[in-house]
């Protein structure tokens, strides 16, 4: 390799790229006063076998430096180091000895920065991880594109990638691989989306803690603590060698496309895994860090921390909005995602000081960026700085994780006194928080679980979390469950606690599906997974977090409970509505939506408790689109059955009887074509702790 040619090269920004006879590195970097390219002939090297000093006269415009290395092909490792004023007090930490990955590395060599790291924060060279140049352009997609689901029609599945096959029989459990091997498992299921937790390049040894009751080292198992943005994580796959890493995601996306299934990703750019101010230097800090980073105005040593992980990624800052901006851009039009949660989504909406913005340029700039404009962009819209923006995130088309849909229906369903009006709102689309901006009921992500807190099995078994195995005393984790455990903590034999917590997982999920919004649930709640109570089990790389996929057939009739329930909400436009419910009807036709007590009495709001009663009219309202069956949705949520009065069926149509969550067997949710005829077209029994969905035809 010692013919190479070094070319001045081009700023354009991408990184490494490929192009004809060589590679072009670009990178960012305005204080710096030096870089150094270095490549290595293999990931073990203890010293590269060349390094590049770019010369500002030549290898830089700008504040972009770049040099073009002819002959270099795909698959060449390099770092980078780079010089400049060691001054944190003014935000400037640069040091020509340490070797950094490229913030727009698309892949990495296997390996660990943190599980090899010294007290100073020093790595060994031959065990530092080294970035690898990719020709995204060498693989064939054979046609395969976004498959642009609406929102309407979409139903989300949270999912750990590695958790999701760690423990199955599949070829390669844990990987990009794997999971394409429960493709059929997910069709089943019926679920549109699944929600990757982070996939992009992340060192789960960076959690130094140990668990008190193994003595085993902890891990950051979840990923929230990106080191590279732009590239899949190497230990996903099951191929760690020269970048297959890559291959393997697209493999797994044009798979998941192939099923009908969307892919989207769950980013965190609101931080990254340098930490703060005691934290390791590995790329951002040592190419700019004033100005990746928010810091303390007076004292510019310190980092603001709104993530609560140490820093604050500078979002606003127009360098950072572009390279957010580009990530997103290749996951897109190279991996071919369809769409991003973003993580403490807030701290998009602060300024350069760590104050809130009315109008944040960003996200704006990701609504109406013309490449990712049929794109799903989600928000978790709140940070940890306090900044909470349910119901008003900014930017314009912007979904958002409705935690009031999860708090209002976890007291709803666990029977809480007076939460009728709040669970009628819910249920019908949260128009409280987004009719004002414009926005529609598909706006709203509901969700009654995700992946931080208590799975559904673990809400209705214990009182308290359980975090003892995490290592930190049991204070991690919020005390704030909403939770039940209906006698008993944990675990039980006991026949009648059993079959209360099993209608209770029913019940959350029937109120989940009939609800205006889109749906949410993590995987492994449609077959009861529990963490053991643990409800922040970030760190926990074991069968705590893990899918176990013995629980599909010790729970199988759940799962078909949920299976016909997705089908139910797939096939009735009156449970996927683009637009808010406004009351209206017609001579011959009830109102889109009716509120019933009891009796066939319009609901009296000011006395609902512990029921809640509607009728959806699948022939009138706003949505101008075909006919479809009246449905009539109850909850009752008391301790007490109750008897209820049905409303009159539409002229020519009778009552079917599709879901009863006090049903044991099968029967409890019907498919279509079976659904069950009412006798008794007047009156029904709703048992205690249950919900009836009843369709008319």
């Amino acid at each position: 390799m010692d013919f190479m040619r070094i070319l001045p090269g081009k700023p354009l920004n991408d990184g490494a790229c490929v192009l004809r006879g060589g590679v072009n590195f670009s990178v960012f970097s305005a204080n710096g006063t030096q870089v150094y390219l270095e490549l290595f002939k293999s990931a073990g090297d203890s010293k590269p076998w060349r390094t590049i000093a770019l010369d500002p006269k030549i290898n830089r415009t700008g504040d972009i430096w770049h040099v073009f290395v002819s002959g270099l092909k795909a698959g060449a490792l390099y770092l980078y180091r780079v010089d400049g004023p060691d001054r944190p007090e003014e935000g400037m930490r640069f040091n020509s000895k340490k070797y950094l990955f490229d913030p727009k590395a698309k892949a990495f060599t296997e390996g660990s920065a943190f599980k090899n790291m010294d007290n100073a924060g020093e790595v060994p060279l031959s065990k530092m991880p080294k970035c690898i140049v990719i020709d995204d352009d060498s693989y064939e997609w054979n046609g395969d594109r976004q498959l642009e689901i609406p929102l309407n029609k979409s139903i989300i599945y949270e999912m750990h990638l590695k958790g999701f096959t760690a423990s199955s029989s599949v070829s390669h459990p844990g990987t990009y691989r794997g999971a394409v091997e429960k493709i059929p498992y997910l069709k089943e299921l019926g679920v549109t989306a699944v929600e990757l937790l982070p996939v992009q390049e992340f060192d789960e040894n960076e959690n130094t803690n140990s668990n008190p009751k193994t003595g085993k080292r902890l891990t950051n198992f979840w990923g929230y603590s990106t080191i590279g943005f732009f590239a899949p994580k190497t230990g996903y796959s099951s191929n760690k060698k020269d970048g297959a890493a890559v291959n393997e995601f697209k493999d797994m996306v044009k798979a998941f496309h192939a099923a009908g299934i969307e892919v989207i990703l769950d980013v965190v750019f609101n931080h990254t895994a340098e930490g703060n101010e005691h934290g390791p230097t590995l790329n951002f800090r040592g190419f700019d860090n004033s100005i990746y980073y928010q810091l303390v105005d007076e004292h510019k040593e310190y980092y603001i921390n709104f993530s609560g992980c140490g820093n604050t990624v500078n979002c606003n800052h127009p360098v950072v909005q572009d390279f957010i901006i580009d990530c997103l851009r290749y996951w897109v039009s190279q991996m071919h995602v369809d769409g991003f949660r973003f993580d403490l989504a807030s701290v998009l909406c602060r300024d350069e000081k760590g104050f809130p913005l009315a109008e944040p340029p960003l996200t704006r700039r990701i609504s109406q960026d013309p490449v990712l404009s049929h794109t799903k962009i989600i928000a978790e819209p709140w940070d940890c700085g306090g900044h909470y923006l349910v119901g008003g995130f900014p930017g314009g088309r912007w979904c958002e994780w409705n935690d009031k849909f999860r708090d209002g229906m976890r007291k709803f369903i666990r029977g809480d006194e007076h939460l009728s009006t709040e669970a009628a709102t819910r249920i019908a689309g949260s128009s409280d928080l987004y009719s004002a901006s414009g926005r529609r009921p598909v706006n709203s992500i509901n969700y009654i679980v995700s992946h931080d807190g208590f799975t559904l099995a673990d809400l209705v078994a214990y009182n308290s979390k359980h975090n003892e195995q995490n290592g930190e005393e049991n204070r991690d984790g919020t005390d704030n469950n909403l939770s039940w455990n209906y006698g008993f903590e944990g675990d039980t034999v006991n026949p009648k606690i059993e079959k209360l917590r099993i209608r209770q997982i029913k019940n959350f999920f029937t109120a989940l599906f009939v609800s205006q919004g889109v749906p949410m649930f993590v995987a492994g709640d449609e077959v009861r997974r529990s963490q053991g109570g643990n409800n922040n089990a970030y760190c926990q790389d074991n069968k705590i977090s893990w899918f176990n996929w013995d629980n599909v057939k010790t729970n199988q009739a759940l799962f078909t409970f949920v299976k016909n329930l997705i089908a139910m909400r797939k096939s009735h436009r009156v449970l996927t509505r683009t637009k808010f419910f406004t009351g209206a009807g017609s001579d011959i036709s009830p109102a889109d939506i009716s509120w019933f007590g009891a009796d066939t009495k319009l609901t009296d709001w000011t006395k609902a408790s512990r029921f809640l009663a509607f009728r959806l009219g699948g022939g009138a309202g706003n949505e101008k689109l075909e006919e479809d069956s009246d449905f009539y949705i109850a909850f009752n949520t008391d301790i007490h059955d109750k008897t209820i009065t049905i409303p009159p069926a539409t002229v020519g149509r009778k009552w079917y009887r599709v879901v009863d969550t006090s049903i044991e067997d099968d029967t409890c949710a019907l498919t279509a074509g079976n659904e069950e005829f009412l006798n008794n077209q007047e009156k029904y029994v709703i048992v205690s702790n249950s919900a009836i969905v009843l369709m008319s035809k």
